[in-house]
């Protein structure tokens, strides 16, 4: 959310911003809101100062014993209170729909995002590593993994629906292996905190980083709850400390998390409609720091390549991708992703989103901190990003260490993990 402030000493600094985001936003009706809900305002804190100036003057009317002059004046009060109750509620609904309104606008973008209206515009920052050459024709993973029995789409699609699967087998165990190697790397070695959370969270969370109310419609709401399944592990780690105000010794707070991710998909009728790359249901390590104004932007450079180093030590080719004004994110300052190569479907394909989000969510979850210094507290910022979408890696791995008789080699570092497995081979079906 933005200060309040901004939007009425320079609401073009916010356009500016909608204009670059490529995107629409209230903000005209909430300018307007707010004018109306302060001018209300003066007007009701001066009537409830005539009411207390009256309310003193007809004491002193019934001490001076002039009770018929004292009558009349109370029948006025009287009015008073009720035009008083009709502003109270007039401004109290006013009040209400701008911090409605205030949440709908999104962040403003760091000053090194390109400018640019799509994906079709983001630029390339790096990349690690080359694509393999295969001697012979590769597969994508939704013809790989079933041919192997490791991943059965038929069946999850009897039990749930589309954009579900079943892993069997040692494909079930290379996702537990990645998941254990990936908390592993960031637990033992880049500093990070594991924590494990609920997999459903209640409104206010998801107000506080930024999914509600905007994007209501891609969660599942559980029904007579005020509860969601979580879209990404982002919120209830964020919101640890939502209404906290935490000593500046503690900061930076690192944490890393494994949960499942549950994402409605409503704007994605018809896009990756095979495989694993776009599921309602999948799995993703994330990773999340609270820092300070000054250390936020080498937070992201530095949470940036702790998720890179997972790829490099699995092996797997990847470039990175500055986001441009019209793709970055609602909640977003700034956003690097992280694409793999796939060879299967002959394209790099996103498997990590690593963001900073400034004190956008900060103050919409009142995330503060105490300078060492003493004085006011201040809002925090935070950065957070996959480490990384076990599913896509998992299919980065079948796809990059296929073999002509449709085999798949187990990266190295994950074979302590799986029992020393070296050699993915097809498994008889049930």
């Amino acid at each position: 959310m933005l200060p309040r402030e901004l939007f009425r000493k320079d609401p073009e600094r916010i356009r500016h911003m909608l204009r670059s985001r490529h995107t629409e936003a209230p903000l005209d009706r909430l300018l307007e809101a707010d004018r109306q809900w302060r001018d209300l305002l003066t007007t009701l804190e001066d009537l409830k100062a005539r009411r207390n100036t009256g309310s003193k003057e007809i004491g002193l009317l019934f001490k001076d014993g002039k009770r018929d002059e004292a009558e009349a004046r109370k029948a006025s009060m009287s009015r008073l209170g009720d035009e008083i109750k009709d502003l109270e509620e007039r401004t109290s609904g006013l009040e209400q729909e701008v911090e409605t309104l205030e949440l709908t606008i999104p962040n403003l973008l760091d000053a090194e995002v390109p400018e640019g209206a799509n994906e079709d515009d983001n630029k390339e920052i790096r990349r690690w590593g080359d694509p393999r050459s295969f001697d012979f024709s590769c597969q994508a993973h939704w013809d790989l993994g079933p041919a192997l029995g490791i991943l059965d789409f038929e069946r999850a699609a009897k039990l749930a629906g589309a954009r579900f699967a079943v892993l069997r087998g040692p494909g079930a165990a290379l996702e537990r292996a990645l998941i254990s190697f990936m908390l592993d790397t960031h637990t033992r070695e880049h500093g990070y905190t594991e924590v494990l959370t609920p997999y459903m969270v209640n409104s206010t969370s998801l107000q506080g980083t930024g999914q509600l109310p905007k994007f209501a419609d891609d969660l599942f709401h559980i029904e007579g709850h005020d509860l969601y399944l979580i879209p990404t592990a982002e919120v209830p780690v964020t919101n640890l400390h939502r209404d906290e105000t935490l000593d500046e010794s503690v900061i930076p707070l690192r944490y890393c998390a494994f949960t499942p991710c549950f994402r409605a998909e409503a704007g994605s009728h018809g896009r990756d409609v095979r495989g694993l790359i776009r599921q309602h249901q999948f799995h993703k390590v994330e990773l999340v720091q609270l820092t300070t104004p000054g250390t936020a932007s080498d937070a992201l450079e530095q949470l940036t390549g702790h998720a890179e180093v997972i790829l490099q030590r699995l092996e797997l080719p990847y470039r990175v991708m500055t986001l441009c004004s019209g793709d970055v994110g609602f909640s977003a300052a700034k956003t690097y992703d992280i694409e793999v190569w796939l060879p299967g479907q002959d394209r790099y394909r996103e498997i990590s989103s690593c963001s900073s989000f400034s004190n956008f969510q900060a103050r919409r979850a009142h995330l503060r901190y105490r300078p060492a210094e003493g004085g006011k507290a201040r809002l925090l910022h935070t950065v957070n990003g996959s480490g990384l979408a076990v599913g896509r890696t998992l299919v980065a791995v079948l796809e990059n260490f296929q073999q002509p008789d449709g085999s798949v080699v187990v990266p190295e570092v994950l074979r302590p993990y799986m029992g020393g497995l070296e050699l993915i081979e097809p498994t008889r079906e049930a």
